[in-house]
């Protein structure tokens, strides 16, 4: 079972794969505002359905962020996210620099 360390460095690695496909110049402008739509609407303490409505209001947040990011995924070009998950795995290999 993965520890809360590990799901925090792995959503901090999604996070920055999503932000490096949104500012690729190739990216169509639908899929940068579903990725935002999601990244908004995960860290939003609103949601469409209440959290308090038993079932759907924990289910909502199960169905709408992973389906945004899927829409957005299918439509950004395979070229764009294979030079975002290079760049995106380069940047955690390199140590960082101290000035």
């Amino acid at each position: 079972m993965p520890s809360l360390r590990q799901i925090a460095s792995r959503l901090q690695r999604e996070l920055a794969y999503y932000r490096c496909m949104t500012a690729h110049p190739k990216t169509p402008k639908l899929a940068r505002f579903l990725l935002g739509a999601a990244v908004a609407y995960f860290l939003a303490p609103v949601d469409l359905i209440p959290d308090f409505v038993p079932i759907l209001g924990q289910l909502d947040d199960l169905f709408i962020v992973p389906g945004l990011i899927w829409l957005a995924l299918r439509l950004i070009p395979a070229e764009v996210t294979v030079a975002c998950r290079a760049s995106q795995a380069a940047s955690i290999d390199s140590p960082p620099q101290r000035g």
